[in-house]
């Protein structure tokens, strides 16, 4: 499938265009689909296919001014912070309500586990470490996966951001 918005190529059920960024939705994948050879050139026909294309332009940016997957990156950058951040300033984006809710809910229930096992001496320490590894890991991992217009859930967490950002 193609992207209306800079024509590049994408493999089918992608959400996000890889080249741009913008969003690829279910009315740009049918019109793909429904769309009529070039040699047709009726004024009916050029109206028709104009208001497809005007309908059917996907949302590329969020609330904020940015693309959706730069937004959805910019979530987890500070962790927990920029989720709360992204919750209180996008108003249409469901993509990035769902990395910043996501943000905040993994990285806040690991965030008070750490401070928590930290007073635990010994094992609260191994713990604790182990804990700082995988936030770092899951930092990593959530950013790329969000630049690339995925929208990767965390066990447990990702299905409540999921609920949330439909909200």
């Amino acid at each position: 499938m193609f992207c209306s918005k800079c024509g590049a190529e994408n493999p089918d059920g992608a959400k996000f265009c890889a080249s741009c960024g913008t969003e690829i939705t279910a009315s740009a994948k049918a019109s793909k689909s429904t769309a009529k050879p070039k040699a047709e050139t009726s004024k009916t026909t050029a109206k028709a296919s104009k208001a497809v294309v005007e309908t059917s332009k996907p949302e590329a940016e969020s609330s904020t001014g940015m693309s959706a997957n730069v937004a959805g990156l910019l979530c987890y950058v500070a962790a927990w912070i920029t989720g709360i951040v992204f919750v209180v300033l996008e108003k249409k984006s469901t993509f990035v309500k769902f990395h910043a809710w996501q943000s905040i809910m993994t990285f806040g229930v690991l965030t008070v586990a750490q401070l928590v096992l930290v007073w635990i001496p010994v094992v609260g320490w191994i713990l604790s470490i182990i804990i700082r590894i995988t936030m770092f890991v899951l930092w990593i991992i959530l950013m790329i996966q969000a630049y690339q217009g995925k929208m990767w859930k965390v066990p447990g967490a990702g299905n409540w951001a999921e609920k949330q950002a439909n909200k």
